[in-house]
């Protein structure tokens, strides 16, 4: 479609010129009338992007138009078609710009208002009463994984520091660590809760199998596997069902916090309102005492 083959001085005129200056030359004219409603070149220069010349000028009317055109038919169709469901058009409508102006002022209450400084002793004062809301779906686990050469020579004394090397920051296994990254070996150290399953991505077994004994072990683990000795252990663990540890939990009680905060800061400027209208008669309760005469008196 276009409509603007109706109009061709227009279209010559934006060819050399922007929208704007034409409108300014044409005056504030309409362009194209649908029923009662109108499109002007101020409307067109208003919308038009700025810098815009020549065939991309002309393109962006014959769009702009045609767009207007389509949507007062349709409009003047659905009016047509629902007029008399009108009245509930315009009550969600009126809905709709109520939800909006309330969204607006309590957004504004936020912005001035909020304190959004949730401290570590928020955080940790919220777990420890609210512990039941943070289960595991899922196993964690601390521990290590070393990787030794099955051809390096002093791998039996990696393997015996490594059996005294019950956490991951006792003398023993930063000794063999050390030695490790001389020797460019890689070690996997989880001092903090990681997922079951990523630690088991650093060992060649599938994880999709059962390794509930292998959790429950304290000692050295070992898997010998393409000349790669798989040394490893599991110093701690949690099941599906344990308290959640607090720094997996931190980001939902940071939420929570935040969201009660908001809760609190929007209910005090609620009451705010209510008193202060009370105070100088904006609103008036009236009391069963009262509502009783009002219903004698029209009786």
């Amino acid at each position: 479609m276009r409509f603007l083959r109706y109009i061709p001085i227009l279209l010559a005129f934006t060819v050399l010129f922007s929208c704007r200056e034409a409108s300014s030359f044409f005056g504030y004219n309409a362009v194209v009338k649908v029923g009662d409603k109108s499109l002007s070149t101020e409307e067109i220069a208003s919308a038009m992007p700025k810098g815009l010349k020549g065939d991309d000028s002309v393109s962006y009317v014959e769009q702009y138009i045609d767009r207007w055109v389509i949507r007062q038919l349709k409009l003047q169709e659905a009016e047509l078609i629902f007029s008399s469901s009108e009245a509930d058009i315009d009550r969600m409508v009126e809905e709709y710009r109520q939800s909006l102006l309330i969204r607006k002022i309590e957004q504004y209450y936020l912005d001035r208002d909020i304190d959004f400084q949730i401290t570590d002793s928020d955080i940790e004062e919220y777990y420890n009463a609210n512990k039941s809301e943070f289960r595991l779906s899922h196993t964690v686990v601390k521990g290590y994984i070393v990787n030794i050469p099955s051809r390096y020579r002093r791998k039996d004394w990696v393997l015996s520091m490594l059996r005294g090397a019950h956490q991951m920051d006792s003398e023993r296994f930063r000794e063999v660590e050390q030695v490790c990254k001389k020797n460019n070996f890689k070690v996997i150290g989880y001092d903090q809760w990681v997922d079951f399953s990523e630690f088991l991505g650093y060992l060649p077994i599938l994880r999709s199998a059962d390794h509930r004994d292998m959790l429950r072990q304290r000692n050295l683990q070992r898997i010998d596997h393409n000349s790669v000795i798989y040394a490893f252990r599991i110093t701690d663990y949690l099941e599906a069902g344990d308290f959640m540890p607090l720094f997996m939990a931190k980001d939902k009680i940071v939420t929570i916090l935040a969201k009660r905060r908001e809760g609190e800061v929007i209910r005090n400027n609620e009451q705010r309102m209510v008193s202060n209208a009370e105070y100088n008669g904006t609103i008036k309760f009236y009391r069963d005492s009262e509502e009783d005469k009002t219903v004698e008196n029209i009786k």
